[in-house]
């Protein structure tokens, strides 16, 4: 930070990210040169008695034999300087890194005579133009090898540079205000990301909102960056940094909560959370739909929980193809009813307890099964969450748009992609729903889903709820950019949210996307360690956790780090090191996506892993593994970069966090009466 700026142009990389490629690169050229040496030694004799003398034999041998030695060590020394340079300060201090850019290009153009001398390596070798035969097998093989590893490092070097090419990068930053010019480079990198889209996801494109969804992302991804110079491998930094300021920021609220004797926020008494809530609210039903909701991720997450077994398990619930009925109630599936037979093996229910399945599945349309449950006596809509590349772009459809529903503020608004999946889904449900409760009047309506199928359910459940007042929604992992505030406020009363450890999704939207991006910038500023430093120690961090002593060594200072907690953007600058750092960290805070703040929806059950302390670590015991509080939705305002932050999300882990704290309630029940 800021990008590397070589040949007129900006790239994609920094001048410090030059570290890990360059020594990589040294070490094969090294091992190439000892060879190179060999060769040269045992043939350099030989090659005065060739057939022919001259160009098209000892001399054109005798060049390139010198000419590739002297290359490699020529470029030997160069990745070496390269790589101290590139190792020189912190993120941005680029200054003490300005020796980067001419050894660069230096090694941009020492690629010119190293394709000369593999063209006259391939003509030797391989060609037969050159008369002068190498008997020794042990050269011939040094020199063919050589040769081809150096066409496949040519290859590499021009994929890397497509790969940190940036088709915008002759353009200047200038001031980073919002000026004309910064608009239309905005509107050229929304235009960019559309086009990569439309072309790295071409059969989305039939569908009938594929490029609306390419246009909604592509402006969220060009404004999530928007007047940041930060490239790649700075977002990674930042966020082992981030990783290391977040567990400081943990450590000190829990000395403090020590020092003021505090009551502990979780608890690990099931009977006392539930003490004041509604009788629907409860595990043993929440684990049941939960259940349910995973069923209906069909086929694909049968084959994924059970790789080897998963066909076998499908085949005994698969319909043969000629045996299938006109008037199915099963739409949009294959021929054997392959997510039909996923969805009865996981529910265990037989296809008569299945009113109606829709496995449509494209962008703002999901699929969703619609189960007669006799046991609770409800008629239950389960709706699927994400595992397609069209649910994917529902979900990055995350700009806000008005909702409308009886009984909700006027200026309520929700997630777009959501939304409009709620609609097409309502469109389909409303006449299963009327047929269905002709059959069951008594029964009541219960919604079900996990992560963008628990948001949808939640929508969904706002607009039937005039027609069918007591209907009850359980939601796993329901993502943060939902809902309205007051919209959320008002669903507590018939949504339960539960949620686990770290999930990533549950603190997922546009507000909290915009705030890593302004942390990110803040933490790149407040350290003292190089990128190369930083990665190395992610890694460490990755395999053995954050140690004690780096929660303070990372940092120039770390009491500024409580200081950068405030939205005062003149705290970037004071940190700044340099002209360019602070110009492209202007207004970083100032919102550029997001129109309205939206929140997770219903009351929200968060279950965490207890942390053991002291004994416990040592010995087993027989206190229960979990603990839990009811949460409000700012509390799942910002992002956490923790190590199970994606493993918390899966539905098999939700589904064994609410089993085994169920199970340790009856045991611990059963322990003390005993």
């Amino acid at each position: 930070m800021p990008a590397l700026r070589l040949l007129g142009r900006k790239w994609l990389a920094a001048s410090d990210d030059l570290v890990f490629p360059s020594i990589f690169e040294l070490l094969f050229r090294f091992v190439w040169l000892v060879l190179i040496a060999l060769v040269v030694e045992v043939l350099y004799p030989i090659t005065w008695q060739c057939q022919t003398e001259g160009w098209h034999g000892g001399s054109f041998v005798r060049l390139y034999l010198c000419g590739t030695l002297t290359l490699q060590a020529c470029l030997m020394l160069l990745l070496a300087a390269l790589a101290q340079q590139s190792a020189r300060g912190t993120i941005t201090e680029t200054d003490v890194r300005r020796l980067v850019s001419p050894l660069l290009l230096l090694k941009v153009f020492l690629v010119l005579p190293e394709i000369g001398l593999n063209v006259m390596g391939t003509m030797w070798m391989f060609c037969e133009v050159i008369q002068c035969t190498v008997k020794d097998k042990f050269s011939s093989i040094v020199i063919q090898s050589i040769v081809l590893f150096n066409w496949v490092q040519l290859g590499l070097t021009v994929f890397g540079l497509f790969m940190v090419f940036d088709p915008l990068g002759s353009v200047n930053y200038g001031d980073m205000q919002d000026t004309p010019t910064q608009v239309r480079h905005h509107r050229k990198v929304t235009g960019l990301w559309s086009r990569r889209f439309r072309w790295a996801f071409c059969w989305l494109k039939r569908d009938e909102h594929g490029k609306e969804a390419f246009q909604q992302v592509a402006a969220l991804l060009s404004a999530l960056f928007r007047s940041t110079d930060l490239v790649p491998s700075d977002v990674v930094a930042g966020c082992v940094l981030l990783r290391v300021r977040q567990k400081r920021e943990t450590r000190e609220m829990r000395r403090i909560q020590m020092l003021n004797d505090e009551e502990p926020i979780y608890t690990t008494d099931v009977n006392k959370v539930f003490s004041e809530t509604p009788p629907w609210m409860n595990l043993d039903d929440a684990l049941h739909y939960l259940r349910l909701s995973i069923a209906a991720y069909g086929w694909p997450y049968v084959l994924y929980r059970h790789c080897f077994t998963g066909f076998c398990k499908l085949a005994r619930q698969l319909t043969c193809c000629c045996c299938r009925p006109k008037n199915s109630i099963v739409t949009d599936d294959n021929c054997c009813l392959c997510h039909f037979a996923g969805v009865k093996y996981m529910s265990k229910l037989s296809a008569d307890d299945i009113i109606f399945a829709s496995f449509n599945n494209r962008v703002f349309e999901l699929p969703f099964c619609v189960i007669v449950d006799h046991d609770r006596e409800s008629i239950v809509v389960a709706v699927r969450g994400s595992i397609s590349l069209s649910d994917i772009f529902t979900d990055l459809t995350a700009g806000s748009e008005k909702f409308e529903a009886d009984g909700l503020p006027e200026d309520t608004a929700a997630h777009k992609g959501m939304s409009m999946g709620a609609a097409k889904m309502l469109r389909r449900l409303m006449p299963v729903l009327d047929r269905t409760f002709q059959q069951f009047p008594h029964y009541d309506l219960i919604l079900t889903g996990h992560s963008l199928g628990a948001g949808v359910a939640v929508l969904v459940a706002l607009k039937l709820r005039p027609k069918y007042p007591h209907l009850k929604v359980f939601a796993f992992s329901t993502p943060a950019g939902l809902i309205s505030r007051e919209a959320a406020r008002i669903t507590e009363s018939f949504v339960l949210s539960i949620g686990v450890g770290d999930d990533l999704v549950m603190r997922l939207s546009v507000h909290s996307i915009e705030n890593l991006r302004t942390k990110v910038i803040q933490t790149i500023h407040a350290t003292k360690l190089p990128k190369y430093r930083i990665m190395l120690n992610g890694f460490g961090y990755a395999l053995f956790g954050v140690p004690a002593r780096d929660l303070e060594s990372t940092w120039r200072r770390p009491e500024d780090l409580e200081a950068n907690n405030s939205d005062d953007s003149d705290a970037l600058l004071v940190q700044s090191v340099s002209t360019e750092a602070a110009l492209v960290s202007r207004n970083v805070f100032a919102r550029r996506f997001s129109s309205a703040r939206l929140f997770t929806a219903g009351r929200i059950l968060h279950i965490v892993r207890r942390k053991r302390m002291g004994i416990e670590k040592k010995v087993r015991t027989q206190e229960p593994t979990y603990e839990m509080r009811w949460a409000c939705p700012e509390d799942f305002m910002e992002l956490q970069v923790m190590p199970r932050m994606l493993l918390d999300h899966l539905p098999e882990n939700v589904h064994r966090t609410i089993q085994t704290v169920i199970e340790e309630k009856h045991s611990y029940r059963v322990t003390h009466v005993v």
